[in-house]
């Protein structure tokens, strides 16, 4: 794997589970979970830009229905 610099999905600095993100010189984007860093999830440029417009654009919002900030 290349070397990645990892990015929290997050600003909360109270919490001890979360995502990062990486952005490799490969034209990839990696996913892991903090805790668990050896696995990693990668995916195209093009399918996270679609993957986040959608977020925008409120396709996912039922997953997270009920759910409390």
């Amino acid at each position: 794997m290349p070397e990645l610099n990892w990015i929290p999905a997050t600003d909360d600095e109270t919490l001890t589970e979360y995502l990062e993100i990486a952005f490799g010189d490969d034209g990839n984007v990696y996913i892991r979970e903090n805790i668990n860093p050896e696995k990693v999830v990668v995916t195209t440029d093009a399918k996270w830009d679609a993957f986040v417009l959608g977020v925008k654009a409120g396709e996912f919002d039922h997953f997270v229905e009920g759910i409390e900030d």
